[in-house]
């Protein structure tokens, strides 16, 4: 057994390693490289892996994870302001969509309940193939990325329901039984959506803030991992999806102090599960189907992607979008889902569909995602650099090719500052600022400055990351910091970091994130002012700075002593009021400052 589970693991990777690297070089995307290593070691090729369906049910995972991540991204005040997007586009694309399709269906010859069920499985797209899509291009967060994302959140959703109602549609059962079952059903599955919000919304930080007072990542880690099943596996088995008990998770934590740890741990998990779901996805392909009727395959193909980017263009026009959105969707959104393949199963199970019907739209279907990252692309490259109205994203500035000892992340005040002395000082260094104006701008005056996000890897990869010996985290934003801590840590261990803190809360995280070089930017302005106050009151400079002098040591070991406690507010809080009495202490017992601080009288 353990050398059939090493054997599929060492399959799995060879494929990865081989045919991936091959299908990005040709520019076509990660995911269309998954897709044809699955087919290639699957069951329709080479045969290395013959238990496809079995594969494809563990993959599952790997759409968990990535929804957990999506989840910690998108704060309850932004999944809030969504709700019309989600609720109000969504609807409309998923009725267009099924009303199209089922009527093409019931043209066909199938019964109004089997075009039903056909219409809305085919309508349904792929969440990990777009968000990975989106994610590789950097488009989540454009205006496109979120109306996709909020798409595919209403889809998902509305696929519950349906899977729940199929013994209904196939009238098996349920007027002898009566409606008690689905309404148990019913039941169940709001019982288990409420106790799973409830439950996380007081639970979830206590659980880890003991992790964290641990101090063991590998706890932490687990931590995480226990959290993201449990709740994937309660929506189990209450009959709901995996993948929205998982977001939920997410949501819960996205206000957390934890959120960037539990987000650095989590990705390794969700980067290789999601590509060995796409792999599963290419291995149950029934690649004979296609060399058997290849025009029938290709055609209803080809007519799928066809129609759905037709009702997707009609539902983004009516929603109000404009044209260059409305196409960005359509191309990025017309391909077939991963629920269709379980709700196209299920109808056949319950004799809705036809075993071999069932197999040839899976089929056709699986052609229909790895056309998708194909098409995105030509899009992309050909239809993107026609589009006249609004602004045009400006792309990120190349990089020069040799690489300074120093990388520079954010160039605002702060960064400004200290890029000065360096060119003062003859040292170069090459800036990296993701504000497109401010970077304008700060060029008039001589500046060499990039356009770059910092927290994306290719870019600090181009930057000279792997040569350079310092990177300065300067950007104000605290999320972006963190962001660009860990990612930093992990690709690029080398790299001597120092942060900027925008506060104690900010050094705490860059603290635990393992930075030791950082500066709270408003501590040396503060302390320089509170001696110029005390010169003013009348005492001697010297005897002013002494005291300044006391004030910074004592206050970065009661920092160091709030870490220990992060995460236990109330710990926090004893820990300040402890540092406060010791302080007064401090300065009592030196003569000193006693007998020299005095107020004039």
């Amino acid at each position: 057994m353990a050398i059939d589970l090493l054997y599929n693991v060492l399959i799995f990777l060879g494929a990865a390693v081989l045919i991936v690297p091959l299908i990005k070089r040709l520019g076509l995307g990660e995911v269309l490289g998954y897709l044809v290593a699955g087919v290639v070691i699957g069951p329709s090729a080479l045969g290395l892996v013959p238990d496809a369906e079995a594969v494809l049910q563990f993959s599952q995972v790997g759409i968990v994870f990535l929804l957990f991540v999506i989840g910690l991204e998108l704060k309850p005040a932004r999944l809030k302001l969504m709700r019309k997007a989600v609720f109000g586009f969504g609807s409309l694309q998923v009725a267009l969509t099924t009303v199209l399709l089922g009527g093409l269906a019931l043209a066909a010859g199938l019964s109004p309940a089997a075009a039903l069920v056909v219409g809305f499985s085919l309508g349904l797209c792929s969440t990990p193939l777009v968000l990975q899509l989106l994610g590789e291009r950097g488009e989540l967060g454009a205006r496109h990325g979120r109306y996709a994302f909020a798409l595919l959140l209403f889809q998902d959703l509305a696929a519950i329901p349906v899977l729940a109602a199929m013994p209904l549609l196939a009238g098996q059962g349920w007027l002898a039984e009566g409606w008690g079952p689905l309404l148990r059903e019913a039941l169940v599955a709001v019982g288990a959506f409420v106790g799973l919000i409830v439950g996380g919304r007081y639970l979830l930080r206590p659980l880890f803030r003991y992790a964290a007072a641990t101090r063991s990542r590998e706890v932490f880690a687990g931590t995480a991992l226990l959290v993201v099943i449990g709740a994937a596996l309660v929506m189990a088995l209450a009959g709901l999806s995996m993948a929205l008990g998982a977001f939920i998770a997410g949501v819960l934590l996205a206000d957390s102090e934890y959120r960037h740890s539990i987000e650095a741990d989590i990705e390794p998990f969700r980067g290789l599960l999601l590509g060995l779901f796409f792999m599963a996805v290419g291995m149950t392909a029934q690649i004979g189907l296609l060399a058997e009727t290849p025009g029938t395959i290709l055609g209803l193909t080809a007519a799928l992607l066809a129609a759905k980017w037709l009702a997707m263009m009609a539902a983004a026009r009516a929603y109000g979008t404009g044209w260059r959105v409305a196409l960005n969707l359509g191309a990025l959104l017309s391909q077939g889902g991963e629920f269709g393949f379980v709700l196209l199963t299920a109808a056949g199970a319950a004799a809705l569909l036809d075993a071999k019907l069932v197999g040839l739209l899976v089929l056709v279907v699986s052609l229909s995602m790895a056309a998708t990252p194909v098409l995105f692309l030509l899009h992309a490259r050909l239809v993107r650099p026609l589009f006249k109205a609004g602004k045009r994203r400006r792309d990120f500035d190349r990089l020069p090719e040799t690489a300074p000892q120093i990388i520079i992340a954010g160039f605002g005040r702060f960064g400004q500052i200290m890029g000065r002395a360096l060119q003062g000082l003859k040292i170069p260094y090459t800036v990296l600022d993701i504000n497109a104006d401010h970077v304008e701008f700060v060029r008039r005056y001589g500046n060499e400055v990039y356009f770059g996000d910092a927290s994306r890897l290719d870019l600090l990869q181009a930057a000279g990351a792997d040569r350079a010996r310092v990177l300065v985290v300067a950007v104000g934003d605290i999320d972006a910091s963190m962001r660009i801590v860990h990612r930093v840590r992990r690709r690029f261990p080398h790299l001597r970091l120092y942060a900027r803190a925008r506060n104690r809360y900010h050094a705490q995280l860059l603290m635990r994130a393992g930075v030791t070089h950082l500066i709270r930017e408003l501590l040396p302005a503060s302390l320089e002012l509170t001696r110029e106050v005390l010169v003013g009151l009348g005492i001697p400079r010297e005897q002013a700075q002494h005291t300044v002098d006391t004030f910074r040591p004592h206050d970065e070991q009661a920092l160091r002593r709030q870490l220990e406690a992060f995460g236990n507010e109330k710990q926090q809080l004893q820990t300040l009021q402890d540092a406060a009495r010791e302080l007064e202490a401090l300065y009592e017992e030196d003569e000193e400052i006693v007998t020299r601080i005095q107020p004039p009288r």
